[in-house]
Formats: C-alpha cells, sequence, structure tokens
C-alpha cells in the first residue's frame, strides 16, 4: 500500500509539471525583491509563507486542471498517455490533492497578512476555473495569463500589505499575463485538431497556427514593453535590469523564430525551456537590481 502511494505521489509530481514552477515564481520573487526596499519590510518568514503559498496555489490549479480535462486528454493523441487517462493515478487521488493544496494555500497566506487570508479564495476560484474556460471560451489563453500575472501582485501584497496606488506590481503583472498568454498560445497551436474535434475553444483552433503565431508574436511585443515600463515605475532599476532585459526580449525572438505553422516540432523547446529562461532572466535581473 506504501508502495502504491508513493508511485502515484511521483506520477502525479510528473502530472502537475512542478518544473513549470520555473515560470512564475521568479516573478514573485522579483516582486518581493521590490517591495521589501521598504524598511522593515523583509523576512525570511514571509519568503517562506510567499513560496509555500506559490507552491500550493499551483499545485491546486495542476491538479484541478488535470482532473477536469481527463476526459479531454484522453481523447488527444498528444496527451492520452498522461497518468490521469491511462489510469496510473486515480481520480479520486488528484481530488484529493486539490482538496490539501488549497487548504493549504489559504493556510499559508493566513501567515502573510490579512488581506492576502482575505483574497486567497478569490485568487483560488480563478485558478480553479481556469480549466474550464475553454469549455466557453476561447480567450482562456488570458484566463490563464491573467493566473500566472497574479503572482508578483500576490507576492507584493504579501510584503506591503496593500498594492493600491502603486504602478509596480500591476506593470510587472501585466508583463507577465501578456507574455504567458503569448507562449500558451504557441504552446496550443499543437491542439488546433484535437479542439476543434471536441469543439472546445481555442484561438488557434478559431484562427489556425499562423494567425495564432502571429497574435502570440504581438502579445510578446506588448509583454516586453510592460516589462520595460518598470524603469518608469521603478527609476532606480539600471543596468543589471537593462541587459536583463535585453537577454528576455532577445530569447523571445529566438522563440519565435523555431516555431512556424507548419513545423510545430520544437514547441516543447520553445515553450519550457526558452520561457523558463525568459523568467529566470528577468527575476534575476529585477531582484538583483533592486538591491545593489
Amino acid at each position: 500500500m506504501i508502495r502504491a502511494l508513493l508511485r502515484q505521489f511521483a506520477e502525479t509530481a510528473e502530472m502537475i509539471k512542478i518544473s513549470h514552477s520555473v515560470f512564475a515564481l521568479p516573478f514573485a520573487l522579483a516582486a518581493v525583491a521590490l517591495a521589501s526596499r521598504a524598511e522593515g519590510a523583509w523576512s525570511w518568514e514571509k519568503l517562506f509563507w510567499i513560496v509555500a503559498c506559490a507552491v500550493t496555489a499551483r499545485t491546486a490549479a495542476m491538479a484541478q486542471n488535470r482532473l477536469l480535462d481527463a476526459r479531454l486528454d484522453a481523447n488527444n493523441p498528444r496527451t492520452a498517455a498522461r497518468a490521469l487517462p491511462a489510469g496510473r493515478v486515480s481520480k479520486r487521488f488528484v481530488a484529493g490533492l486539490v482538496v490539501a493544496a488549497s487548504a493549504l494555500f489559504v493556510l499559508c497566506a493566513a501567515q502573510l497578512n490579512r488581506l492576502c487570508l482575505l483574497l486567497s479564495p478569490v485568487a483560488l476560484a480563478w485558478l480553479l476555473s481556469y480549466p474550464l474556460a475553454k469549455r466557453f471560451t476561447a480567450l482562456a489563453h488570458f484566463w490563464l495569463g491573467a493566473a500566472l500575472g497574479v503572482a508578483p501582485v500576490g507576492a507584493w501584497v504579501a510584503v506591503r500589505g496593500s498594492f493600491l496606488g502603486v504602478a509596480t506590481p500591476l506593470v510587472l503583472g501585466a508583463g507577465v499575463a501578456l507574455w504567458t498568454a503569448g507562449f500558451d498560445l504557441i504552446y496550443a497551436c499543437q491542439d488546433i485538431d484535437a479542439d476543434r474535434r471536441q469543439r472546445l475553444f481555442s484561438i488557434p483552433a478559431r484562427l489556425g497556427a499562423a494567425g495564432a503565431l502571429r497574435l502570440a508574436r504581438l502579445l510578446h511585443l506588448l509583454s516586453v514593453a510592460c516589462f520595460g515600463a518598470l524603469f518608469w515605475a521603478v527609476p532606480d532599476l539600471r543596468t543589471i535590469y537593462a541587459a536583463g532585459l535585453a537577454a528576455a526580449s532577445a530569447v523571445l525572438v529566438y522563440e519565435h523564430s523555431l516555431v512556424k505553422p507548419d513545423d510545430l516540432s520544437r514547441v516543447d523547446l520553445a515553450f519550457f525551456t526558452l520561457n523558463g529562461l525568459v523568467s529566470l532572466l528577468l527575476g534575476a535581473a529585477i531582484a538583483v537590481d533592486a538591491w545593489v
């Protein structure tokens, strides 16, 4: 029984792609660095609870996504071998993980401040409802973008107790949201036929791969503009962030050169490796520049 339980945990860890935390977590930590410049705002305990919130929220969201999409994944040749549709993990186990991770997220938020606790059910509702979006709107990519874009805003609230009247977390969150929607469009191009067959809503299914990739380029251009606007929101960001933004922009250009409407063979490289690099470059550059 213990071996079976450990096997389910291992399969679930692979299923929810813990490694994909690299997309949002660096931006949350960058927001912590920016918000903590105020005297007395920094503490290791607060950082621990912020990271715990990020991990538990993402775990709940990804497990919910896999649970609600199990039937759709089973009917998609690209995803049919995933743990849940293949029967290597039970739906009851994944449902229990959603409940446990959600409860832990609220508990972790309560350790930060009252506003984080009050906002935690709202954040959870948005994250857990994302898998339903593709059933009724092609704008599901932007739903996901907003889900990741809230990470730096939430981290700012955790440190400062408010985000009202401050442009920094909103500018950073907008950049993350647009960047996420852009790379999700690229990823979704792999499932155009399956989405159309199952009558799911997605921009690639509606516009085709060529139209979706053009929109992804526009969204990434707008995201770079938002990240550039941080120079206005945080005037003391200087050379290190400028170099990080330039490098991240070059990575995005390279990403779009890899994916063509008639050749999606390198989507995995473009989606995970390069976007993970973008997040690490920008997150590290902001954090270092904020503290140097």
